[in-house]
């Protein structure tokens, strides 16, 4: 069986060369993600540009996800390099611009102090240290130490449930923005949302950039617990979310991680937005050739869960072993999803959105076309990729074959879980679009000449309308040739 859940992989210094990023593609990685926390322009520019290469090579999709940092509050430089807070010292966090030392450390936010009162958490490096604020003055906040360790310079700063007057998209996000549209990436994470209108400003902003680019994906990465609380509506105006479990588990008890993954997951499936659980997932592979059984579980339990994806970070970025992490997801996802008739928690019947949708309930007579008739696959031809996705959603447990004559549905469709993209010229009849999607129905390889597919598309073909049609096809029986 083809695999259907897809990996997102960050492209990285341990990963930006041509022949690893084709070893990549090669071991099972559908999505290229662009983390523009780290490198410069340069260096993105020609991720891409080789990206682009070697998937057109490779007959693949391969749509890259631009992800923007975000506000990020960090540590100023310690010249020393490092410096190490010992349990119960007292060191100033401030916003003077002062070298790091054991006594100091700049903070690059000038209203913090604003923000923070006494008795309130700071974590320092994403959790590894603790400290407590005692005093709070104008631009200073003295605290002390409750989890020591070594500091370095450049390193987050999170303070547990603060509601931080920051702004979520920033002018380097605007820039950063402006680069990846122009250079085409096919969609966009955004960092710290907290609100659908967070959401919505990035889409403004697209359409001020590139207004024929308005449609293009936009992944709200759920990092915050103000995102949590606002789920919904985030849900409403995304296009899909990231289930940023590393930020989330800094921000919120690591104990409640579990069940916020399981709510998000949810949440966009009955709503038909694709979702993406990311962080850490194989995190001990950035240095191991091999995973913990803990992270088995951990990626088997999101794909039960019912994700559509799952992401490495650090594991292809910066890791030692960048393409055994790859083959080690890929392994893990295969294994799994031969047990979810048992174990899956997602049944594909309840999106909430489409209630008065044609399309959704075509998708629907599709799947149950599918088991009652035991047919090898589902074709899909599409211009958006809307109905791509709500085929997937549907969990039909067939692979779902997707043709499109667009160039960047193609590519988009790469995400969704179970969907297998193709690009096609465009058919004015439905006895064209057979005779043209029967050549690819033949070349897949779950595929054999006689077996039966079940075939969605609008009608008339030539027009762009909501699917409307079902039909039972037969692989290799061209309904183009005289009778």
């Amino acid at each position: 069986m083809e695999r259907r859940t897809k990996i997102v992989a960050t492209i990285g210094p341990a990963s930006k060369d041509p022949n690893t990023i084709e070893q990549l593609l090669s071991a099972g990685v559908d999505v290229a993600r662009l983390n523009f926390s780290h490198g410069n322009y340069d260096d993105h520019a020609k991720a891409i540009a080789i990206l682009r290469d070697i998937s057109a090579r490779l007959g693949r999709p391969t749509p890259i996800l631009q992800d923007l940092q975000g506000p990020k509050i960090r540590t100023g430089i310690i010249p020393a390099g490092v410096i190490h807070l010992k349990k119960d010292q007292f060191i100033t966090l401030t916003t003077k611009h002062v070298p790091g030392d054991e006594k100091h450390i700049f903070v690059d936010f000038p209203n913090l102090p604003s923000q923070v009162k006494p008795g309130d958490r700071i974590l320092l490096d994403d959790g590894n240290l603790e400290l407590v604020a005692t005093r709070v003055t104008e631009k200073d906040i003295e605290t002390q130490v409750i989890l020591g360790g070594a500091l370095g310079s450049h390193k987050g700063i999170n303070i547990p449930h603060a509601k931080l007057e920051i702004e979520g998209f920033t002018q380097k996000d605007f820039h950063d923005l402006q680069f990846g549209l122009k250079h085409n990436i096919d969609m966009v994470a955004v960092s710290f949302v907290r609100t659908g209108d967070d959401i919505l400003k990035v889409r403004k902003s697209i359409q001020q950039i590139t207004p024929e680019l308005i449609n293009t994906p936009i992944i709200a990465k759920l990092e915050r617990p103000e995102a949590l609380e606002n789920l919904e509506e985030i849900v409403e105006v995304a296009d899909g979310v990231m289930v940023a479990r590393g930020d989330l588990g800094v921000e919120m008890p690591p104990e409640t991680v579990p069940v916020a993954q399981k709510n998000i997951i949810q949440c966009a499936n009955l709503h038909g937005k694709v979702v993406i659980t990311a962080t850490q997932m194989l995190d001990s592979m950035i240095q191991n050739p091999r995973p913990t059984r803990a992270e088995a579980s951990d990626v088997a339990n999101a794909i039960f869960d019912g994700t559509d994806a799952v992401m490495l970070s650090g594991e292809t970025a910066v890791g030692k072993f960048p393409i055994a992490a790859v083959a080690t997801m890929n392994s893990i996802i295969c294994q799994a999803e031969e047990n979810l008739t048992e174990w899956g928690h997602w049944r594909g019947r309840a999106v909430q959105e489409t209630n008065q949708d044609d399309t959704y309930y075509m998708t629907l007579a599709a799947r149950e076309l599918a088991h009652d008739r035991n047919v090898a696959a589902i074709a899909v031809f599409t211009k958006s990729g809307r109905t791509a996705l709500l085929m997937s959603k549907t969990r039909p447990g067939v692979p779902i074959l997707a043709f499109t004559p667009e160039q960047k549905t193609y590519r988009r469709m790469g995400l969704f879980n179970g969907v297998y993209p193709h690009l096609v010229p465009h058919s004015e009849t439905v006895e064209e679009m057979i005779s043209t999607i029967d050549k690819a129905l033949v070349k897949f390889a779950t595929l054999e000449l006689g077996q039966q597919v079940v075939l969605i598309c609008g009608y008339p073909v030539h027009s762009i309308r909501p699917t409307n049609m079902a039909l039972l096809y037969t692989v290799g029986d061209d309904y183009s040739r005289p009778r």
